[in-house]
């Protein structure tokens, strides 16, 4: 019964390992077809490139087209930690299982094999020998004796190896058994913390990166909301907009050809540019589903004048007459809107018809002197805005003004000015260095007026302390740089690719609230003393102290004001404080 029961453990260990063994390659494979899938995804992460609209990027559009590279090179570093542990998996798990399974229980059950086999003969010669008859002679009896004794011990020796050899698996299964299983779960375990340790070493890279999204999604906002009026001034006058381009004027128009039996009106793409007045015409044919298809090289003609063609002179709306050098004759074109013609008789310089032109002479006195006067009330509202200041006592009750109708009151003023940060709007964050972005701002302020930049000066200081309590009213530096940006800046164009550039002004803006003392009052040290050479230079002795001091148009020069003069200074005598 005992070795019954043995022989059960040991099959009952054996099939547990060989499931054991299974189910651990099979995780090892899945591991190896994890790891292929998270490299092949790191890949493209690798090769992925970012397209951003526009000529330059922001630094925060700068590390978000970086971020899946930065997210590659994690996921990389990882799978060098899983492609070891992989690697490891067999020797640490696999093979000391299978090496106990054959060797340990492998010999037991050869040890079962020959206990069985000892068994069974032992009993059959034993059972021989009790059949014996007491009356065989003495020496076979002897003989008998000898052979059964030495059966018994082969049979007690197999018996005992059996034995022995089944204890031995039960006390080696307690360590050789489990010490495979715990090597792979510190294999596991060390993988687990790499990554642990990775991800501690990666979170300030995403805590930046969190701050570079939710400035993007904040100018994506203020963008949005900026296209979206610029599309409702479009569509409020569609066809008195011209969008800007590299000709003075572009567009489909129909030419009247002269046929065998009438005339035809053909389609070309046209263009004009009026510094050289050159005129261009590319014929276009209609292609499958009403495109439009350019099927011929232009032909450049040299305008010699334009006039707009009478209504009752001709059966079509809408048309105009050119002549041009290369081409004898009158060349008639068809644009597509009344609207559109008026656009291309003012690239062209056209010309009235004289009738009509005789009696738009005194339409055009009378609104004349209509936009005079009108300018004139629009030039005295501007002066009360910009220089009346407010009554010292003045106090805004805030039971009786609402807060947001002071604010929108300020940014609508802020926007009537339209000077505040004139020079500015060309402003180009071409370099990555954080002071020379700060000293090109220094520079553009000092170009404004000295009204501008007080109205500045006031403004800055208020959005400073706005700023240190964003913790309560969540308006931090770039938060206001969203708000006030397209306030105090303004593009050259109203175009939606302009638009697109607002986030470059909220950058500006966040430069002059982060630097607010040293754009406005930069100071610097005379390290030796000068002699002026000319009316325009400063006179100084060493550890003089300068305010205001920018670039200057000189290389090699600052300009600066010390007691109360202001002129230029030479760059290396002076240290920023």
């Amino acid at each position: 019964l005992g070795s019954i029961l043995k022989a059960l453990e040991l099959e009952r260990t054996n099939k547990f390992i060989k499931e054991l063994i299974k189910d651990g390659t099979m995780l090892i494979n899945a591991l190896k077809n994890l790891s292929i899938a998270v490299q092949k995804f790191s890949q493209s992460l690798q090769d992925f490139q970012f397209e951003c609209i526009g000529d330059a990027e922001t630094d925060d559009e700068i590390n978000i087209a970086q971020s899946f590279k930065e997210f590659a090179q994690l996921l990389h570093t990882v799978e060098e930690e899983r492609r070891r542990l992989i690697q490891n998996a067999n020797d640490v798990l696999i093979a000391p299982l299978e090496k106990f399974r054959k060797e340990q229980i492998g010999a037991a059950k050869d040890g079962k094999k020959k206990f069985d086999k000892e068994s069974e003969k032992y009993y059959s010669v034993l059972d021989k020998h009790l059949n014996l008859s007491s009356r065989k002679k003495e020496a076979h009896l002897q003989e008998a004796d000898t052979q059964i004794e030495k059966e018994w011990q082969n049979f007690y020796e197999a018996s005992l190896q059996y034995v022995f050899k089944v204890q031995e698996v039960q006390e080696k299964k307690k360590f050789e058994f489990v010490e495979p299983l715990l090597a792979f779960l510190q294999g596991l375990f060390t993988f687990y913390h790499e990554g642990y340790e990775l991800a501690q070493e990666f979170a300030p890279y995403k805590q930046q990166l969190q701050y570079n999204l939710q400035n993007t999604r904040n100018n994506f906002e203020s963008t949005r909301q900026e296209v979206e009026r610029l599309m409702q001034r479009m569509k409020s006058a569609p066809q008195d907009y011209k969008p800007p381009g590299q000709w003075t004027m572009e567009g489909y128009l129909y030419v009247q050809e002269k046929r065998p039996l009438g005339f035809a009106w053909i389609k070309h793409y046209c263009t004009y540019e009026k510094a050289t007045k050159t005129f261009s015409m590319t014929l276009c044919e209609p292609k499958s589903g009403g495109k439009n298809g350019l099927v011929s090289c232009p032909e450049m003609f040299k305008l010699k004048f334009c006039i707009r063609r009478k209504t009752d002179s001709i059966d079509k709306r809408f048309c105009f007459d050119i002549e041009v050098v290369e081409r004898h004759g009158i060349i008639t074109l068809q644009a597509q809107s009344e609207a559109n013609r008026k656009l291309w008789l003012e690239a062209m310089d056209g010309k009235e018809p004289v009738q009509d032109f005789l009696i738009k002479c005194s339409v055009l006195s009378v609104l004349s002197a209509i936009v005079i006067y009108i300018g004139r009330i629009h030039k005295c509202a501007y002066c009360v805005l910009l220089y009346n200041p407010a009554a010292p006592d003045m106090d805004l009750d805030t039971e009786l003004w609402d807060m947001k109708t002071i604010t929108s009151g300020l940014k609508n003023y802020l926007r009537y000015l339209n000077v505040v940060l004139k020079e500015c709007n060309y402003f180009s964050l071409e370099s990555d260095d954080q002071n020379y972005r700060v000293r090109a701002v220094h520079a553009l302020v000092y170009k404004l007026p000295e009204k501008n930049r007080e109205m500045l000066d006031l403004l800055l200081k208020h959005l400073v302390k706005v700023s240190t309590h964003s913790q309560k009213n969540l308006m931090t530096v770039s938060n206001l740089g969203v708000i006030f940006g397209p306030t105090l800046m303004r593009s050259q164009e109203e175009t939606v690719a302009a638009m697109m550039n607002i986030k470059f002004q909220n950058i500006v803006v966040e430069i002059l609230i982060e630097n607010y003392e040293k754009v406005l009052y930069d100071q610097a040290k005379a390290m030796y003393a000068c002699k002026a050479e000319h009316s325009h230079e400063l006179s100084f002795p060493q550890g003089a102290i300068f305010t205001n001091v920018h670039t200057s148009v000189e290389p090699g020069w600052l300009q600066g004001t010390y007691e109360g003069k202001t002129g230029l200074i030479p760059a290396n005598y002076v240290a920023f404080l």
